[in-house]
């Protein structure tokens, strides 16, 4: 009976060890070499997944720009019409406190009317009344100080034009002395508050003189029928 020697044995393992270990090389290496055919990986511009994805992106995005657009011009508009609004109610403020002065002013403007016609009417006849006259006066002065503080000036239209504007005519007085229209004495006061008028003055206004020939020729046929 033959057997095997230690080292024929161990020969003969350490070749089947190294064909194996060849052909595990050998598949490693199909497994990493490039794919071909079948095996092909589809690129992502081939893949049709994908490219609804960017569509559906690229849509959504345009989608975004419009209402922020619309946004925007929501903004503008809200903003521009709040501006609007800001400044009418300001002016509408200013108005009703110019109206509320000229209300208060116009009021007090009767208590100057009467301090006046007091200093053109009595005359003091001793130092007694003297001195009362100079109490109310001084009243008097202190109250048209306050009122020129506030804007108020009187009107001075003697001798000027008559205006419908400033003026309101309650008499005609026929003078030759005057221009037809010409103001000749202020009844009552006026005055303006800044550059408005807050009361109109009351004046005698000069009318053409009447002419004595014609009057003496409208008589005549009178006396004549008598």
């Amino acid at each position: 009976m033959t057997s095997e020697s230690p080292s024929q044995i161990n020969a003969n393992e350490f070749g089947e060890d190294t064909t194996q270990t060849g052909v595990a090389q050998n598949n490693i290496a199909e497994n990493t070499a490039t794919p071909n055919g079948d095996n092909d990986v589809p690129s992502n511009s081939d893949n049709p997944v994908d490219s609804s994805k960017l569509v559906e992106m690229t849509t959504e995005i345009e989608s975004l720009k419009t209402q922020l657009e619309e946004r925007s011009s929501q903004y503008m508009r809200i903003a521009a019409d709040f501006e609007n609004y800001r400044k009418r109610t300001q002016k509408e403020k200013e108005e009703l406190d110019v109206q509320v002065k000229r209300n208060t002013i116009t009021e007090l403007l009767a208590v100057v009317d009467n301090f006046e016609r007091a200093r053109a009417q009595i005359k003091p006849q001793n130092d007694g009344e003297l001195n009362i006259h100079k109490s109310y006066q001084g009243v008097y002065k202190l109250l048209v100080d306050s009122l020129k503080r506030l804007g108020v000036a009187p009107m001075r239209p003697e001798g000027q034009p008559f205006d419908p504007n400033l003026h309101e005519a309650v008499m005609r007085e026929p003078t030759d002395e005057h221009p037809e229209g010409t103001v000749l004495e202020e009844l009552i006061r006026g005055y303006y508050l800044g550059e408005r008028v807050l009361r109109h003055a009351m004046v005698k206004v000069a009318a053409p003189p009447e002419d004595a020939s014609s009057v003496e020729e409208e008589s005549q046929p009178a006396e004549e029928n008598a």
